[in-house]
Parts: structure tokens; C-alpha cells; sequence
């Protein structure tokens, strides 16, 4: 069953997250997230392609600042993806309730060991 339904930046581009190794970040996402490699390549810098339930994150050597830097990764069940990460060992924060443009959802945020940061979120109906 699908969990990721899309992921969002919160700078400038979702597949080009500021990271210092390229085999760290892939394999730290792949057993943390669940994401599978897709492409990778040397020019014009170091890259990244992963992807999850045709969700596609990607992560790159560019100099970038990674604590500055993360996404919003838009789940279909939060009580499940938080389950998930910490069965693969990544401690999520605190859950709470947000509402953003008269919406409430569902979030809680998870800090990677490269800094970057990731808020996971459900819509609440």
C-alpha cells in the first residue's frame, strides 16, 4: 500500500537536497525512508535520484546548507509512516496538529544525521 504521496521542497528544488557524500545519503535513505535508487550521476555535480511510490527525492553535493534545507513529504498514513521510521531506527519528534491555509493536518518532523529536515504530513478531513 502507497505511503508517500508527494514531497515538496522547502527551498528550491526537492531533487537537488544539499548533502556532503552521495553514498551516505543513499544509503542512510534507503534503509531510513524506503527510497530506492533511481539515477545517479557525476555532472554537473555529484547526484542523487531516489524515489518511493512515485515520490522522487534527490540529494546532491552542491554546497548547499542541509540545515537550512529539507522537505514536506505528504504521507497517506502517519500513524503508519511513523511506525515505519522507527522500526529503521530514526527517532521522529512529537506529533502534533498544524493548520496551514484554514487546513489541519497531521505532522511531525524528523531531522536526518546530514541536517536536513523533513516534516511528515496528513490532512486531516
Amino acid at each position: 500500500m502507497k505511503l508517500f504521496e508527494a514531497a515538496y521542497p522547502y527551498q528550491d528544488d526537492v531533487l537537488a537536497l544539499p548533502v556532503e557524500d552521495i553514498d551516505v545519503a543513499a544509503g542512510y535513505y534507503a534503509k531510513a525512508f524506503g527510497l530506492m535508487e533511481l539515477e545517479r550521476r557525476d555532472e554537473p555535480v555529484p547526484t542523487v535520484i531516489m524515489e518511493r511510490d512515485d515520490t522522487r527525492i534527490g540529494f546532491a553535493v552542491n554546497g548547499g546548507d542541509a540545515s537550512s534545507d529539507g522537505a514536506a513529504i505528504l504521507v497517506t498514513d502517519i500513524g503508519r509512516a511513523r511506525e515505519e521510521l522507527e522500526a529503521n531506527g530514526v527517532a521522529p519528534g512529537p506529533g502534533r496538529v498544524d493548520e496551514r491555509d484554514g487546513k489541519r493536518q497531521q505532522v511531525f518532523f524528523v531531522v536526518a544525521p546530514d541536517g536536513l529536515c523533513y516534516n511528515f504530513f496528513q490532512p486531516i478531513d
